[in-house]
């Protein structure tokens, strides 16, 4: 499982150094994609393939589901770490999670998040916690 929060800085080619405890679960190789809320999706090959298939049985016919599917999966990138740990984040996804120096690496049960450090300040104030705690409870948590 993917927990923690870590922060870290992009080098000028555009690589960050993925934790130690974070490699362990995300593995050498693994996949980053546009995530929601302004961030960064990475997945372990294993959780991208399960992602994938759910989104493949989706019906065609769906509008929503077409456009969802393209969203995660006509920018993915298949990510490799070098041998100090380091990934490289392509451009493209850099720029649509406005990635430029400090960056905030989140996880999330079956994925990591990469967030801009200025983005991660303003998503991570929980002021409604309380309020989204019950609407949890409707979701069985």
């Amino acid at each position: 499982m993917l927990m923690g929060e870590y922060n870290h800085t992009l080098d000028a080619k555009g690589r960050i150094i993925i934790p130690v405890k974070l490699r362990e679960q995300l593995g050498d190789n693994f996949v980053v994609s546009k995530g929601l809320d302004g961030c960064l999706f990475a997945f372990p090959s294993g959780e991208w393939e399960k992602l994938v298939n759910k989104l493949q049985a989706l019906p065609l016919t769906d509008k929503n589901a077409r456009k969802f599917s393209r969203y995660l999966l006509a920018g993915a990138s298949e990510a490799e770490l070098d041998k100090q740990g380091r990934a490289l984040l392509p451009q493209t996804l850099r720029e649509a999670a406005d990635l430029v120096k400090d960056v905030v690496l989140c996880g999330v049960g079956n994925r990591l998040e990469i967030w801009s450090k200025e983005a991660w300040t303003k998503e991570s104030h929980y002021e409604d916690i309380d309020e989204l705690a019950e609407m949890m409870a409707d979701l069985g948590i």
